[in-house]
């Protein structure tokens, strides 16, 4: 039993976190309707990494666990919020929105500390994160153009979580360190 290889949740992760991020921007900028954000942050964004999440718990990853659970998370909720404002059920305002960010923003402030001390990749995707949350946040309280710019820095943001996702799916696959992921910001 103990001879079985499984497969890292991470790919999961990381792929669904890249898409619905970089969907999401696509729609911020105005070139994509909100449909696709949508079913994707449900399903790939939402469902799939918080699974991913659930996994790494099962591997004892506390930082993975924290990671996918949450932004699993924020996708199924961010929909929800798009859902209930579609139908005036309950309309979230901007203000609202921008508080909700502000909430995953000091969550991802903990998350990027950490970061610091896996490898160089991590702390690279997770700066750029919390670059592109600052940007939000700003721009859902008063500065909105920070919106557009939060769209690029968010899509270089889903770019590096993918190159995560490619380093560990290329070395698994090729046995050998091929894509390289970088040392540790901070040793432990």
């Amino acid at each position: 039993m103990s001879d079985v290889k499984l497969g890292n949740p991470a790919v999961v992760g990381l792929g669904g976190f890249g898409l619905s991020t970089i969907l999401l921007q696509l729609h911020n900028l105005g070139l994509c309707g909100l449909g696709p954000v949508l079913a994707v942050g449900f399903a790939f964004g939402g469902i799939a990494q918080l699974c991913a999440g659930l996994l790494e718990h099962k591997n004892g990853n506390n930082f993975g666990f924290a990671a996918f659970s949450a932004y699993g998370s924020f996708w199924i909720s961010i929909g929800i919020i798009w859902v209930l404002n579609y139908f005036g059920m309950y309309k979230s305002s901007t203000t609202d929105v921008g508080y909700f960010l502000i909430g995953y923003t000091f969550f991802t402030l903990i998350l990027w500390f950490a970061s610091l001390f896996i490898h160089s990749a991590m702390a690279t995707t997770f700066s750029i994160l919390m670059v592109g949350f600052i940007l939000l946040d700003l721009g859902h309280f008063g500065f909105p153009a920070m919106n557009i710019a939060a769209a690029y820095v968010l899509i270089a943001c889903a770019l590096a979580a993918w190159y995560m996702m490619g380093a560990i799916i290329i070395n698994d696959v090729a046995g050998r360190a091929i894509v390289p992921v970088g040392k540790a910001w901070l040793k432990k």
